[in-house]
């Protein structure tokens, strides 16, 4: 999934000598410290956002590295014309609680970038976005992936607020100068986040056909998973393993169809093992009529 966040910048100025040498490790050429201006910047963070959603605390370290190289752009605009820096190093950082990315980036001075340092100086450029893949949500009430459990982003069950936890980081594309940040904190040192669904870039690419056959399958594939669930529940309770039925159910919302495959036969072969297959109506033994031998010729 592609998600977009949003963060704040923070001041910036002359590299050191240190900073310098990352920065050229990302420049073709060599630059000097009169040549660049850096800043720092807050990408994003692991506490819930406008969207209802936050990133696992524990995806921060492997997102951060993915962060180090990539651009800095204008609104999300991907174009070679909008490319106003880059960063070129990140670490984690944790303050009372909340474990955010800092990052820091360098503009090239000159021309139109001397009137982006400008706005950043003066405030005006400090909230930002980023953009990055993550290859799980997940709902932070029953763990199983969100939109296939029926709790909703936003609404209480037993006093927690559910959101969806994104996971497991795949690729890092931007960050952008916004107007709107979706992380509060986020910014030069969070914008809203506008997050390209597949049936947007299905539609922005004519795969509309290919979309409505996926969205199908995956119907069927949560229906299919739905009765295998349902089955694995009451073959539990038949075998009266002494867990009660919410209980089953929390557990099979977390289990994979798969998984729910190898536990239906599993407790398939456990229920024929105790209760056997018995004829209804068994056949009465064979009889052998008996002549006697006094009559016979």
């Amino acid at each position: 999934m592609q998600v977009k966040k949003e963060t704040q910048v923070a001041g910036g100025g002359v590299p050191t000598a240190a900073q310098l040498e990352a920065i050229n490790a990302q420049a073709k050429g060599t630059l000097t410290a009169e040549q660049v201006y850096v800043f720092s910047l807050r990408l994003c963070d692991d506490q819930i956002d406008r969207d209802g959603e936050r990133f696992d605390t524990a995806a921060l370290p492997p997102l951060a590295k993915l962060f180090i190289g990539k651009t800095g752009i204008v609104d999300h605009k991907w174009s070679s014309d909008s490319q106003v820096a880059r960063i070129f190093a990140t670490e984690i950082v944790q303050e009372d609680g909340v474990s955010y990315i800092k990052a820091w980036a360098y503009i090239r001075r000159g021309g139109h970038a001397d009137e982006v340092i400008a706005d950043i100086e003066a405030g005006i450029k400090k909230e930002i976005s980023v953009g990055c893949a993550m290859g799980r949500s997940v709902c932070s009430i029953c763990g199983s992936d969100y939109g296939t459990c029926g709790h909703m982003k936003g609404e209480a069950y037993d006093g927690a607020i559910c959101c969806a936890i994104l996971k497991e980081p795949m690729d890092a594309y931007e960050f952008s100068f916004v107007a709107v940040p979706a992380q509060r904190e986020a910014g030069v040192l969070k914008a809203l986040g506008s997050r390209r669904t597949l049936k947007e870039l299905a539609e922005e690419f004519g795969a509309q056909a290919e979309y409505r056959a996926l969205f199908k399958e995956a119907q069927l594939g949560r229906q299919y998973q739905a009765v295998l669930g349902d089955e694995v529940i009451r073959l539990c309770l038949a075998l009266e393993l002494g867990i009660e039925e919410p209980v089953l159910r929390s557990i099979v919302s977390k289990v994979s169809a798969e998984d729910l495959m190898k536990m239906k036969a599993a407790l398939t072969d456990r229920m024929e093992q105790m209760y056997p297959v018995k004829c209804q109506l068994p056949g009465s033994a064979p009889t052998s009529t008996t002549i006697e031998s006094g009559f016979m010729i």
